[in-house]
């Protein structure tokens, strides 16, 4: 699953909800295809190298972004983090989750390795509490204890079914669970032109730094797709901060499991592979948990406080 940044709640927006369902649609549909051609990638480029390439076109366009976001007089002084070592520390996360997932990909079926990822909200609860001092009921306790059987289900450890290349996906939703916690502690302080700006840069010094020990000079053919790569998963990023700031995220996260079935299709139409039965099983249940869960958190926004010890 292509990562994407969490959008600031204090960046002002008039509110469209068809419009941000249509927005996470289109995200959706854009990262089950960047999936699809990382994997096919994969099998020929070094993951640091594809990923590499994406993070140098998420660069460009962070900086033209951030070059449009305010007068040149307040431009820099924007743009600098409050946080810096918050920003560095999510950077590394956001980088190190997109990579890993990568890694996961390459010898895991399309499904399976979107259905891990699935994992990264229910973790995120988790983490709350440590974290942010967040107050989590038995109810969301239960979701997340169900959604982490469903990951066992899919990972099978223990069994002929396991595959080692699924603690890369774990270990991508650990990354991406964690960057997303940073994010709401920074929120407050640092705009969201500032918190992808961060990303980006880093994200591109991390891979620049590896880059020399896994290298390959890559086909015309492989070079324009990791390049198509590059495009699509910057755009759908882009997409999702969008919608963020047309509707509530508890409203949107239904949407986002649609990937499922999209990079299936991919998997299916590429690779000619299809999930198994125990895929199958456990998506149903980590979706089931995660769409408690995002029903959960919306009571929560609506209530304005945080829920008793039963919720």
């Amino acid at each position: 699953m292509a990562r994407t940044e969490a959008p600031n709640p204090v960046d002002a927006f008039s509110e469209d909800p068809i419009r941000g369902i249509v927005l996470t649609l289109g995200a959706v549909t854009v990262f089950a295809i960047a999936d699809t051609l990382a994997k096919y990638l994969a099998a020929t480029l070094p993951v640091v190298e594809i990923q590499w390439i994406r993070y140098v076109i998420y660069l460009g366009l962070a900086l033209a972004l951030a070059s449009r976001s305010a007068p040149r007089s307040a431009r820099w002084a924007m743009l600098r983090p409050r946080n810096p070592r918050l920003q560095l520390l999510r950077g590394v996360c956001v980088v190190g989750s997109s990579v890993l997932f990568v890694f996961g990909i390459r010898h895991m079926s399309m499904a399976q390795a979107t259905t891990i990822s699935f994992i990264s909200p229910l973790l995120i609860t988790v983490l709350s509490i440590p974290l942010l001092g967040e107050v989590v009921g038995i109810r969301r306790w239960a979701a997340v204890l169900a959604g982490l059987a469903g990951m066992l289900i899919v990972v099978r450890p223990g069994t002929g079914g396991f595959q080692p290349a699924a603690l890369f996906g774990v270990a991508s939703s650990c990354c991406w669970a964690m960057a997303l916690i940073i994010t709401r502690k920074i929120s407050a302080s640092d705009p969201a032109v500032t918190t992808v700006l961060c990303s980006a840069v880093i994200g591109t010094i991390v891979l620049t730094i590896l880059l020399p020990f896994e290298v390959v000079w890559p086909s015309a053919w492989a070079f324009g797709l990791a390049l198509v790569l590059g495009v699509l998963a910057s755009f759908g990023q882009w997409m999702v901060v969008l919608a963020h700031r047309q509707a509530p995220a508890s409203l949107l996260a239904p949407f986002n499991y649609l990937q499922l079935p999209l990079v299936t299709l991919g998997g299916f139409l590429v690779f000619d592979n299809l999930p198994d039965r125990w895929t199958l099983l456990g998506a149903s249940v980590i979706i089931a948990s995660g769409l408690y869960t995002a029903h959960r958190e919306r009571v929560r926004a609506r209530t304005g406080r945080k829920m008793p010890g039963n919720v």
